[in-house]
């Protein structure tokens, strides 16, 4: 295929997430991000998304990462995770990582997991 092929499939191709936040600015990670985390590592049978989603959302907890757990959290529930087992996953990462750290995480779950 020609560069001028590939460019316009590309383009035509909607937007994904990470080109939309911050591909104007940081081109080459919104593309790593598209290409290796979600095209690739997602993808791969070792792990169901589900199982990857509940992961992710506790080491994003675990590690105080508020932006990136907004996503997430709603990711998961596309993935198949309930609420009541994100919200379990949170009360149960205050032992381990820390009350004030699942506080954060909870507020940021109310905020996305109770909205109409």
């Amino acid at each position: 295929m020609s560069k001028t092929s590939l460019s316009k499939s590309a383009s035509s191709k909607k937007s994904s997430g990470a080109q939309q936040l911050i591909g104007d600015i940081a081109p080459k990670l919104a593309e790593l991000t598209d290409r290796v985390l979600f095209d690739d590592v997602w993808e791969r049978k070792e792990l169901s998304k589900r199982d990857r989603s509940l992961i992710t959302v506790a080491a994003l907890v675990a590690l105080q990462r508020p932006e990136q757990l907004r996503f997430h959290l709603g990711f998961a529930v596309q993935n198949g995770v309930t609420k009541e087992e994100l919200i379990e996953a949170i009360t149960h990462l205050a032992f381990y990582s820390g009350w004030p750290t699942a506080m954060s995480a909870i507020m940021v779950a109310k905020d996305v997991l109770l909205k109409p």
